[in-house]
């Protein structure tokens, strides 16, 4: 017996990294997976952005542990392709019971952050394209009466600035701490309105974890490279962690080990929110 037997869980940007991570974990505990990804490159993102064949491998590892699968390719920040992935997993599985709001990117280097299109794109997608999802899925869950659990990503840049020159004062960096102190609000609200009916709503909040979004050759000699000590120092004296760290603490949230955990962001950060 997997802990999500039965249930089905919808993930943005499960393509590759943490969600990939998350879509793949909660298969092989039991549940049918919906994956939205937007597998395109936005031209304010310099680094490398999901593919299409990055989708096709989330997929693959998903159906190794026979499950269902449904991949999407939507953008987040467009409310109607939301709610139309929305609609493709209610119509293939009968509903949604979890939901991973993790699609996200951090347009923090070279020319294309100094871009206001670094600030819109980011607002969009890592804090209005949370809003749209919740929105999207969570009527469907009151409706169906039979619970569930959201899990946001969010960041140690929702508690901190990390802004150590005035070079990263460029509209992707600034967008992307706003946006992921803006989900704490959007998950404190949802926890309270959906608590009767059942839904549980936390926050994920990573430090540094190795995907392409931060192990890339842009940060590391674009903001890395030069930073000062103690930039990205924990307690624990570790660099990034993997993805499977962060899903350890999304599946306790989205399982009913956490049945009575709601509205809260829970750290794993190696104590970076102690210094």
């Amino acid at each position: 017996m997997g802990r999500f037997d039965g249930k089905v869980a919808l993930v943005t940007g499960g393509a590759r990294g943490q969600g990939r991570s998350h879509a793949v974990r909660l298969a092989a505990e039991g549940a049918d997976v919906v994956v939205v990804d937007v597998v395109t490159q936005f031209d304010s993102v310099q680094y490398a952005m999901s593919t299409p064949d990055d989708l096709a491998e989330t997929e693959k590892l998903v159906r190794e542990h026979g499950r269902g699968f449904l991949g999407v390719q939507g953008d987040v920040r467009d409310e109607e392709q939301v709610a139309g992935a929305v609609r493709q997993a209610e119509e293939r599985f009968g509903g949604v019971d979890l939901v991973c709001a993790n699609a996200g990117i951090l347009p923090s280097t070279g020319p294309h952050a100094q871009r206001i299109e670094a600030w819109h794109d980011t607002i969009a997608t890592n804090l209005s394209g949370v809003f749209y999802t919740l929105r999207a899925v969570t009527p469907g869950m009151v409706e169906r009466g039979r619970g569930g659990a959201v899990v946001i990503t969010g960041s140690t840049s929702s508690f901190r600035g990390v802004a150590y020159k005035t070079e990263m004062l460029n509209p992707g960096h600034m967008a992307y701490g706003a946006a992921k102190s803006g989900v704490l609000s959007l998950m404190r609200n949802y926890a309270m309105a959906l608590g009767k009916h059942g839904i549980r709503v936390n926050t994920v909040v990573p430090a540094g974890v190795d995907t392409p979004m931060i192990s890339n050759e842009f940060f590391t000699k674009d903001l890395q490279a030069d930073a000062p000590p103690g930039w990205m120092a924990n307690v624990m004296e570790h660099g990034p962690v993997q993805p499977g760290d962060i899903s350890d603490a999304v599946l306790f949230l989205l399982s009913d080990q956490a049945r009575y955990v709601t509205g809260t962001a829970l750290p794993v950060d190696m104590g970076t929110l102690l210094i």
